[in-house]
């Protein structure tokens, strides 16, 4: 059994720069959990999706754009760095960073946080294409789109850590 410091310690990245989710979600009984990416998934996705709205944007803020700033500056976390290199996304051609760059800022100034996409598994064209049909969205679309991206990171973050179970 984790102690809440270990949990933290251990989980406390998975939804990006946010360790608050997995503070709650072992005070909601995550002592118990069994040490599978499903529980401890649904854990720490209940409390993602119990959070006041301001807070999931707080989530959807904290992650890095695709290819941008951070990227090029190599400040981005472990895992974002290895998803974003496993799509390709560091090996983009100057016309492909630039158009990068364009919907980044688009897309932030219409929805007021970066976009977010599960990147295992695409290319960088199937994510520029994600892009260019995301950025059509209403708001509302957009955030409930952007939030489940970041539950499937999630998802796909534990698989890499635990048994799934």
């Amino acid at each position: 059994m984790l102690t809440r410091e270990d949990f933290v310690t251990r989980f406390g990245g998975v939804f990006e720069h946010s360790p608050f989710i997995a503070e709650r979600a072992y005070d909601a009984g995550g002592a118990g959990l069994e040490l599978t990416a499903k529980a401890v998934h649904a854990a720490l996705s209940a409390q993602f999706r119990a959070a006041p709205e301001a807070e999931r944007l707080g989530v959807l803020r904290a992650h890095p754009d695709l290819a941008g700033k951070l990227a090029i500056a190599g400040e981005l976390t472990a895992d974002s760095r290895n998803e974003q290199a496993g799509a390709g996304l560091d090996r983009l051609t100057q016309e492909e960073h630039a158009r990068f760059t364009e919907l980044n800022s688009a897309y932030t100034d219409k929805f007021g946080f970066p976009f977010i996409i599960a990147v295992k598994g695409l290319n960088r064209h199937d994510i520029l294409s994600a892009f260019e049909t995301r950025i059509g969205n209403g708001a509302a679309e957009e955030f409930a789109t952007a939030t489940g991206q970041v539950e499937k990171i999630a998802w796909l973050r534990l698989c890499a850590m635990l048994p799934q179970g």
